[in-house]
C-alpha cells in the first residue's frame, strides 16, 4: 500500500513538472512570435530613419559642395525632389540588420521620435541652401536642440547616384580623425537620400581662394591648412585597415572649420586599396585626375598624392586647375626661383619667400609623371612640417623687401598676362 502511495506521488510530481515545462516553452514561443511580429511591422511602418553614427561635434560645420569644383549658391527649394516627406527619427537600439541596399539599418522597440518634427522646420522648407554639386543639393538645418548640421540630399538626377551613398555610409561610419569631415548620421525614406555632416562653418578652401567676397587667407594659413590636409590623407593611407583612395582630392572637398582647420570631405568616390581592381569609367575632378591613372586606368594611393600636389599649388597661387594652372606651373618650374612669379600676389608681403620656395619644391615631386617616383604622404607631411619647424630660427631674411615686394608685385603680373596670352594661343592652335 505503501508502495502505492510513492508511485502515485511520483507520478504526480512529473505530470506537474511536465506541465510547468510545456507551459514554459509555449510562453517563450508565443514571445518569439510577437516579437518577431512587431520587428516586421516597425521595418515596413518606418522606412524613414536617421542613423546615429556619431554624436560628436555638431556645432562644428560643413559647407559639403558635394563633387562640384565651385559651389553654386542658389536660393529656394527647387533642387528639392518632388513629393519629396522626411522625418528625423530617434533611435536607441543597437541591433543592426543590412537593408536590400548593403547599407546597415537599426531596429528600435519604442515609437519613433521625431527630434525636430519635420526636418522641413529644421531647413526652412529647404530653403537655407549652401551649396549644389553633383550629388545634389546641400542644406543647413538647424535643430531643435540648437545643434547645426548641413543636410545633403541625393537628387533624383544625380550623377553619383546610391553607389556612392552608400560608399560614403560605410566608409565615414568606420574613419575617424580629427582631419575629416564628421558624419553625423544618414536617412533613406520612400527612396530618397540623406546624409547628414557637421556643419564647417567656413565652407570650402575653394570658397576662400576664389570667391571675392571671402576674407584673403594669410600665408600661414595656407601652410596649416596644407599640413591639416596631409595629416587627414595619412589616415586614409597609412591609418586606415585596409588603406583608403580618396579619389577626388579637391580645394571644394576641403573644408575649414570654425577655427580654420582643415578637413578632407565627400567620400562619395573612395575605394579601398584593397579593391579587386576591376576596371571602370575614369571618376575624379578635372584638372585633379592623375594622368596615370588616365593612361593606365588604375588608381593607387600615388593618384591621390597627385591631386594634393595640385591643391599645394592653388594655396600658393590662388589659380584654379581649369584656368591653366598647369601651364603656370610648367614655365614657373624651369627655373629654382619661378615659384616667386606665380605667387598670389595677395601674399607677396604676408609670406617669406623661402617658404613658398620649399612648398613648391614639395609640390612638384607631387606632381611627377611617374607615380612610384612621387613621395608617400608621410614625407610628404614630413616635409611641410619641417617648413613650419624652421620658423624657429626667426630669420628675417628670408621675408621680402618693400622694394622687393613692390617689384615682384608687377613681374608677377606681367608673367601672369603673358602666360595667359600663350594658353590663348595653345587653346587656339
Amino acid at each position: 500500500m505503501a508502495h502505492k502511495r510513492e508511485f502515485v506521488v511520483i507520478g504526480i510530481s512529473v505530470g506537474v513538472a511536465l506541465g510547468i515545462f510545456i507551459a514554459v516553452l509555449a510562453f517563450l514561443g508565443i514571445c518569439w512570435f510577437k516579437k518577431r511580429s512587431h520587428l516586421q511591422n516597425a521595418n515596413n511602418d518606418h522606412s524613414g530613419m536617421i542613423l546615429p553614427i556619431r554624436t560628436n561635434g555638431l556645432d562644428s560645420s560643413i559647407d559639403s559642395s558635394a563633387s562640384l569644383s565651385d559651389s553654386e549658391y542658389v536660393k529656394g527649394s527647387d533642387y528639392l525632389p518632388k513629393g519629396f516627406h522626411f522625418s528625423w527619427w530617434s533611435y536607441r537600439s543597437k541591433d543592426g540588420l543590412a537593408s536590400a541596399s548593403g547599407i546597415p539599418r537599426y531596429l528600435y522597440k519604442s515609437k519613433p521620435l521625431r527630434v525636430p518634427r519635420d526636418i522641413q522646420k529644421a531647413t526652412q522648407n529647404f530653403t537655407t541652401i549652401l551649396g549644389q554639386g553633383s550629388f545634389g543639393p546641400v542644406y543647413k538645418a538647424s535643430m531643435a536642440t540648437g545643434e547645426v548640421v548641413a543636410v545633403k540630399v541625393l537628387a533624383s538626377d544625380s550623377k553619383q547616384g546610391e553607389k556612392e551613398f552608400q560608399t560614403e555610409v560605410s566608409l565615414l561610419g568606420r574613419l575617424h580623425h580629427r582631419n575629416l569631415v564628421n558624419l553625423v548620421g544618414y536617412c533613406v525614406d520612400k527612396g530618397q537620400h540623406m546624409l547628414i555632416y557637421e556643419f564647417m562653418r567656413n565652407g570650402s578652401l575653394a570658397g576662400h581662394l576664389y570667391s571675392q567676397e571671402e576674407e584673403v587667407l594669410s600665408w600661414d594659413v595656407r601652410l596649416e591648412i596644407a599640413l591639416d590636409i596631409s595629416h587627414g590623407i595619412g589616415y586614409l593611407h597609412d591609418g586606415a585597415v585596409p588603406p583608403i583612395i580618396h579619389r577626388d582630392l579637391k580645394s571644394a572637398n576641403i573644408l575649414l572649420d570654425r577655427s580654420m582647420r582643415a578637413k578632407v570631405a565627400d567620400f562619395g568616390l573612395s575605394k579601398e586599396e584593397a579593391f579587386d581592381g576591376r576596371k571602370s569609367g575614369i571618376k575624379g575632378t578635372y584638372g585633379y585626375i592623375d594622368p596615370e591613372y588616365i593612361t593606365t586606368n588604375k588608381f593607387t594611393t600615388k593618384s591621390d598624392i597627385y591631386s594634393f600636389g595640385i591643391i599645394l599649388f592653388e594655396l600658393i597661387t590662388a589659380i584654379h586647375p581649369q584656368q591653366n594652372l598647369m601651364e603656370y606651373i610648367n614655365l614657373a618650374g624651369m627655373s629654382p626661383d619661378g615659384a616667386d612669379e606665380i605667387l598670389d600676389k595677395r601674399l607677396i608681403v604676408d609670406c617669406k619667400i623661402v617658404e613658398v620656395r620649399n612648398l613648391a619644391s614639395i609640390a612638384h615631386k607631387c606632381l611627377r609623371k611617374t607615380s612610384r617616383r612621387r613621395p608617400s604622404i608621410a614625407e610628404v607631411s614630413q616635409a611641410i612640417s619641417k617648413i613650419k619647424q624652421s620658423r624657429l630660427s626667426k630669420d628675417d631674411s628670408m621675408s621680402f623687401s618693400r622694394e622687393d615686394a613692390a617689384s615682384l608685385v608687377c613681374r608677377t603680373e606681367l608673367q601672369q598676362v603673358q602666360l595667359s596670352k600663350m594658353s590663348s594661343i595653345n587653346e587656339i592652335m
